[in-house]
Formats: structure tokens, sequence, C-alpha cells
């Protein structure tokens, strides 16, 4: 049973976090809160898989800019765009400045308003810029950046899916993973990824080892903020909400490390 719920959690957490092709095989809040908490693995995944495109591309002769550019993109492609349509459905309802009830009903709009198209454009165009500067000083600070980024991205939801935090509406996956994993369990992933991201920067020394893991730390700090505004503007999460979250997170990271 241990096995079956615990596969159950990472076919919940790709099957709705990726788009990589695993079927979801329950849906249900035990499935959810394994699946929220697998979250970060998937970011592992899609991380690896956008920092292997990026260093390949530097192998094969290409400039940083090209690098970072594809290695901003891979993530976009590995979820269908699912976190940045997110990000743009809730700057225009949160752009909106309109009640709940209505914002929700923007952020449900199958087309994107300037407040999204003005809010992607700057989140683009900043994680590319970090990733250029990263891979202009090593392919291996690229990488890594991609990788801390994108695990972070996920972390975030994890934590956002803990106890205490409502639902917007009845229906969608926020509805679903609303308030499944428990507080104590929320902060013991956000401990174990710091950690990790410390570790892993190890080799630049010291200062690089802090560094990655305040990029961590910023990155939650920031979309907590965000999680925290959506809710008293919303009511509580939705899907598009999670994809805000995600994208803040990553974004904030890859600043951070872009700083000396």
């Amino acid at each position: 049973m241990v096995r079956k719920t615990a596969g159950d959690g990472i076919r919940f957490a790709f099957g709705t976090l990726t788009a990589l092709p695993v079927k979801v095989t329950r849906w249900d809040r035990e499935a959810a809160r394994g699946g929220m908490l697998c979250a970060p693995l998937a970011g592992l995944v899609v991380g690896l898989c956008a920092a292997a495109l990026g260093a390949a591309l530097m192998a094969l002769g290409a400039g940083p800019l090209l690098a970072a550019t594809a290695t901003a993109a891979a993530p976009a492609a590995l979820t269908r765009g699912l976190h940045l349509d997110g990000l743009a459905d809730t700057a225009d309802g949160l752009g909106s400045a309109k009640p709940a009830e209505d914002a929700l009903r923007i952020m449900k709009q199958s087309d994107v308003g300037p407040f999204g198209v003005i809010t992607l454009l700057f989140v683009l165009i900043a994680q590319v810029a970090v990733l250029f500067e990263l891979y202009d000083a090593s392919w291996q600070r690229g990488a890594l950046a991609a990788v801390v980024s994108a695990t972070t991205a996920r972390l975030a939801l994890t934590l956002a899916a803990r106890d205490g935090v409502p639902p917007a509406r009845p229906g969608g996956l926020g509805a679903a993973v609303a308030g499944t994993v428990p507080r104590g369990s929320a902060l013991l992933a956000a401990a174990l990824v710091t950690g990790v991201a410390a570790v892993a920067a190890a080799p630049l020394g010291t200062y690089g080892a802090v560094q990655y893991a305040a990029a961590v730390v910023a990155a939650l700090c920031a979309a907590e903020l965000l999680l925290r505004h959506c809710v008293r503007r919303f009511g509580g999460i939705t899907g598009d909400v999670f994809g805000a979250l995600a994208e803040t997170a990553a974004t904030t990271a890859l600043v951070v490390l872009a700083l000396d």
C-alpha cells in the first residue's frame, strides 16, 4: 500500500505539473498530498532537461544567449506553457482591481490582457538575461541555475498547498490540492531542497553554496508574498495562481543567482 500511494503521488505530480506522458491514476486528497510533496521532484526533472539542452548547445559551439533562451524555453515546453499562462491570467486578475468574483472570471477567459502580456514579457526577459549572464561565466553555472530555479518553482507549490490555504473556487487544480500538505511536511521539503541546493553549489565555494541556498529562500519568500496577496484578493488559490507562484519563484531564484 505504501508503494502504491507513493507511486500515485509521483504520477499526480508529473501528470499535473508537466507535459510528460504520465497518467494520473488517482484524483483524491491522498494522491494530491503525495503529488504536491513530489512537486519538487517534477521540477528537478524539468530543470535537468532544461540544463541538458543549454549545456548541449554550449558544447556544440552555440553562444550563451542561445543557450539561455533554450533553457528558459524548455520548462515552458515541458509544461505546455501552463505556468506562464497561469502567471498571465493571475496578472490580469490582480491588475483588474475588480472584486474577487469578477477577477476570477477574468482569469478564466481564454485571452490574455495587457497586464498579462506585460508581466510575461518582463519575466521572460529577466529569466533569459540571468541565464545569459550565468552561461557566459560557465556552462556549469547556467545549468545549475536552471536546475535549482525549476526545482524551487515547484517547491513553492508544495508550500502553497499546505494546511490553512483555501481554494478560491470549488473546481480545478486549486480545489484539488488546497490544504492537502501538512505544514510540517511542507517546511521539511523546503529545508531539504535548500540544503541540497547548497551542497550542489559547494564546488563554487562557500559563497556559492550560501548564494544558492539564499536563492531558494528568497524565491519562497517572494512566492509566499504573492500567495498571501492572492488569497486576500481572490479568497484562495486557483490553478492559475499556482502557475504564477511557480514563475515568480523561478525568476526570483535566478535574479538572486545573478547578484555578485
